[in-house]
Protein backbone atom coordinates (compact mmCIF):
# COMPACT_ATOMS: atom_id res chain seq x y z
CA UNK A 1 0.00 0.00 0.00
CA UNK A 2 1.09 3.38 -1.08
CA UNK A 3 1.96 5.65 1.56
CA UNK A 4 0.87 9.23 1.04
CA UNK A 5 3.65 12.15 0.97
CA UNK A 6 3.68 13.72 4.04
CA UNK A 7 4.97 17.19 2.57
CA UNK A 8 1.94 17.22 -0.17
CA UNK A 9 -1.43 19.21 0.15
CA UNK A 10 -2.50 15.82 2.09
CA UNK A 11 -0.45 16.32 4.66
CA UNK A 12 -3.43 18.82 6.67
CA UNK A 13 -5.75 16.18 6.29
CA UNK A 14 -3.83 13.40 7.45
CA UNK A 15 -4.11 12.20 10.56
CA UNK A 16 -1.43 12.76 13.00
CA UNK A 17 -0.60 9.10 14.77
CA UNK A 18 1.91 10.56 16.85
CA UNK A 19 -0.98 12.60 18.85
CA UNK A 20 -2.37 11.93 21.95
CA UNK A 21 -5.90 12.66 23.57
CA UNK A 22 -3.46 15.82 25.31
CA UNK A 23 -2.62 17.46 22.71
CA UNK A 24 -6.02 17.87 20.96
CA UNK A 25 -7.25 21.46 21.56
CA UNK A 26 -9.82 21.93 23.42
CA UNK A 27 -13.11 23.48 23.16
CA UNK A 28 -12.79 25.68 26.28
CA UNK A 29 -8.82 26.59 25.71
CA UNK A 30 -9.32 30.54 25.10
CA UNK A 31 -8.19 32.01 28.12
CA UNK A 32 -11.52 33.89 28.62
CA UNK A 33 -13.15 31.06 29.47
CA UNK A 34 -12.87 30.90 33.14
CA UNK A 35 -13.83 27.46 35.43
CA UNK A 36 -15.13 25.56 32.41
CA UNK A 37 -13.76 22.47 32.92
CA UNK A 38 -16.22 20.61 34.16
CA UNK A 39 -18.06 21.09 31.09
CA UNK A 40 -15.39 19.69 29.38
CA UNK A 41 -15.39 16.38 30.98
CA UNK A 42 -19.04 16.03 30.13
CA UNK A 43 -19.00 16.93 26.72
CA UNK A 44 -16.18 13.91 26.64
CA UNK A 45 -18.34 11.58 28.60
CA UNK A 46 -21.53 12.62 26.16
CA UNK A 47 -19.16 11.95 23.02
CA UNK A 48 -18.63 8.22 24.64
CA UNK A 49 -22.23 7.76 24.16
CA UNK A 50 -22.68 8.69 20.61
CA UNK A 51 -23.74 5.34 19.14
CA UNK A 52 -26.97 5.94 17.17
CA UNK A 53 -29.21 3.76 19.39
CA UNK A 54 -32.02 4.21 20.16
CA UNK A 55 -33.01 7.54 17.99
CA UNK A 56 -34.69 10.34 19.82
CA UNK A 57 -36.69 13.59 18.74
CA UNK A 58 -36.26 16.77 20.89
CA UNK A 59 -38.53 19.02 20.33
CA UNK A 60 -40.16 22.63 21.92
CA UNK A 61 -43.41 22.04 23.33
CA UNK A 62 -44.04 25.82 24.76
CA UNK A 63 -42.03 28.72 24.76
CA UNK A 64 -39.85 27.68 28.04
CA UNK A 65 -40.12 23.56 27.65
CA UNK A 66 -38.61 20.94 26.02
CA UNK A 67 -39.43 17.61 25.31
CA UNK A 68 -37.16 14.26 24.28
CA UNK A 69 -38.79 11.31 22.47
CA UNK A 70 -36.61 7.96 22.48
CA UNK A 71 -37.88 5.20 20.22
CA UNK A 72 -37.63 2.21 22.92
CA UNK A 73 -39.71 -0.69 21.23
CA UNK A 74 -39.66 -3.82 23.34
CA UNK A 75 -38.35 -2.46 25.99
CA UNK A 76 -40.81 -2.56 29.25
CA UNK A 77 -41.27 -0.01 32.12
CA UNK A 78 -38.79 -2.49 34.28
CA UNK A 79 -35.86 -2.42 31.85
CA UNK A 80 -35.74 1.50 31.63
CA UNK A 81 -33.95 3.61 34.18
CA UNK A 82 -33.57 7.48 34.01
CA UNK A 83 -31.56 9.28 36.15
CA UNK A 84 -30.18 12.76 36.70
CA UNK A 85 -26.72 13.56 37.65
CA UNK A 86 -25.38 16.84 38.13
CA UNK A 87 -25.83 18.67 35.21
CA UNK A 88 -26.48 15.28 32.75
CA UNK A 89 -29.59 13.70 32.02
CA UNK A 90 -29.15 9.58 31.60
CA UNK A 91 -31.72 7.47 29.75
CA UNK A 92 -30.63 3.54 29.89
CA UNK A 93 -32.39 0.72 29.04
CA UNK A 94 -31.73 -3.06 29.78
CA UNK A 95 -33.64 -5.89 28.52
CA UNK A 96 -34.17 -9.32 29.70
CA UNK A 97 -32.74 -12.52 28.06
CA UNK A 98 -35.80 -14.64 28.26
CA UNK A 99 -34.51 -16.95 25.93
CA UNK A 100 -34.07 -19.93 27.82
CA UNK A 101 -35.78 -22.99 26.80
CA UNK A 102 -37.10 -21.52 24.13
CA UNK A 103 -36.23 -22.84 20.03
CA UNK A 104 -35.33 -20.02 17.67
CA UNK A 105 -35.36 -21.18 13.97
CA UNK A 106 -33.98 -17.88 13.17
CA UNK A 107 -33.59 -14.98 15.29
CA UNK A 108 -32.65 -11.48 14.35
CA UNK A 109 -34.22 -9.75 17.05
CA UNK A 110 -31.99 -9.92 20.50
CA UNK A 111 -31.85 -8.27 23.82
CA UNK A 112 -29.81 -4.98 23.46
CA UNK A 113 -28.82 -2.20 26.16
CA UNK A 114 -28.30 1.21 25.66
CA UNK A 115 -27.31 4.71 27.57
CA UNK A 116 -28.29 7.81 26.37
CA UNK A 117 -27.13 11.03 28.13
CA UNK A 118 -28.35 14.55 27.73
CA UNK A 119 -25.93 17.77 28.67
CA UNK A 120 -28.68 19.77 30.48
CA UNK A 121 -27.60 23.61 31.37
CA UNK A 122 -28.11 24.98 34.72
CA UNK A 123 -31.81 25.71 35.88
CA UNK A 124 -33.29 22.91 33.89
CA UNK A 125 -35.75 20.69 35.83
CA UNK A 126 -37.20 17.15 34.79
CA UNK A 127 -40.66 17.76 34.90
CA UNK A 128 -41.63 13.90 34.04
CA UNK A 129 -41.30 10.66 31.92
CA UNK A 130 -43.85 8.33 30.21
CA UNK A 131 -43.89 5.25 28.29
CA UNK A 132 -46.51 5.02 24.96
CA UNK A 133 -46.51 2.56 21.99
CA UNK A 134 -42.86 2.01 22.51
CA UNK A 135 -42.00 5.79 22.50
CA UNK A 136 -40.13 7.39 25.87
CA UNK A 137 -41.03 10.82 26.50
CA UNK A 138 -39.22 13.01 29.08
CA UNK A 139 -40.59 16.56 29.50
CA UNK A 140 -38.15 19.28 30.65
CA UNK A 141 -38.84 23.19 31.91
CA UNK A 142 -36.34 25.78 30.77
CA UNK A 143 -36.85 28.56 33.53
CA UNK A 144 -36.53 32.23 32.27
CA UNK A 145 -32.78 33.05 32.61
CA UNK A 146 -32.01 36.37 35.44
CA UNK A 147 -30.31 39.12 34.26
CA UNK A 148 -27.95 39.55 37.06
CA UNK A 149 -26.19 42.98 37.66
CA UNK A 150 -22.75 43.95 40.42
CA UNK A 151 -21.44 46.83 40.72
CA UNK A 152 -18.04 45.98 41.79
CA UNK A 153 -16.44 48.64 44.11
CA UNK A 154 -12.74 50.33 42.69
CA UNK A 155 -10.31 50.82 46.42
CA UNK A 156 -7.40 53.16 45.62
CA UNK A 157 -3.91 51.89 45.79
CA UNK A 158 -1.40 52.13 48.99
CA UNK A 159 0.32 55.00 47.13
CA UNK A 160 -2.71 57.03 47.22
CA UNK A 161 -3.09 56.89 50.62
CA UNK A 162 -6.77 55.14 50.00
CA UNK A 163 -6.89 51.56 51.01
CA UNK A 164 -7.80 49.19 53.37
CA UNK A 165 -4.93 49.27 55.82
CA UNK A 166 -5.70 53.19 56.00
CA UNK A 167 -9.52 52.56 56.63
CA UNK A 168 -11.72 52.60 59.61
CA UNK A 169 -12.17 48.36 59.72
CA UNK A 170 -7.83 48.25 60.54
CA UNK A 171 -8.15 50.66 63.65
CA UNK A 172 -7.49 53.64 61.14
CA UNK A 173 -9.26 57.00 61.72
CA UNK A 174 -11.40 58.04 58.90
CA UNK A 175 -10.43 60.67 56.65
CA UNK A 176 -11.38 64.17 58.26
CA UNK A 177 -12.61 62.99 61.54
CA UNK A 178 -10.48 62.52 64.59
CA UNK A 179 -7.15 61.49 65.07
CA UNK A 180 -4.15 64.43 65.85
CA UNK A 181 -1.86 66.45 63.72
CA UNK A 182 1.76 67.86 64.66
CA UNK A 183 1.31 71.94 64.56
CA UNK A 184 4.57 73.85 65.17
CA UNK A 185 6.27 70.91 66.70
CA UNK A 186 2.88 70.03 69.33
CA UNK A 187 0.04 67.21 68.58
CA UNK A 188 -3.13 69.11 68.07
CA UNK A 189 -7.00 66.97 67.46
CA UNK A 190 -7.73 67.75 63.92
CA UNK A 191 -11.83 67.95 63.76
CA UNK A 192 -13.23 67.97 60.44
CA UNK A 193 -10.42 68.00 58.58
CA UNK A 194 -8.97 71.35 60.44
CA UNK A 195 -6.64 71.40 63.60
CA UNK A 196 -7.54 72.61 66.50
CA UNK A 197 -5.28 75.69 68.10
CA UNK A 198 -7.20 75.29 71.54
Amino acid sequence: MRRLDASGPAARFAPDEEASPLSRPSVFGSPLFLGFDHLEQMLDRVAKNADGYPPYNIEQTAENRLRITLAVAGFAMEDLQITQEDNQLVIRGRQRDDSEGRIFLHRGIAARQFQRAFVLAEGIEVEGAWLDNGLLHVDLQRPQPEVRVRTIQINGGQGQGAGPANGPANGGAPRGVGGNRTVNGASVPVVEGRASRG
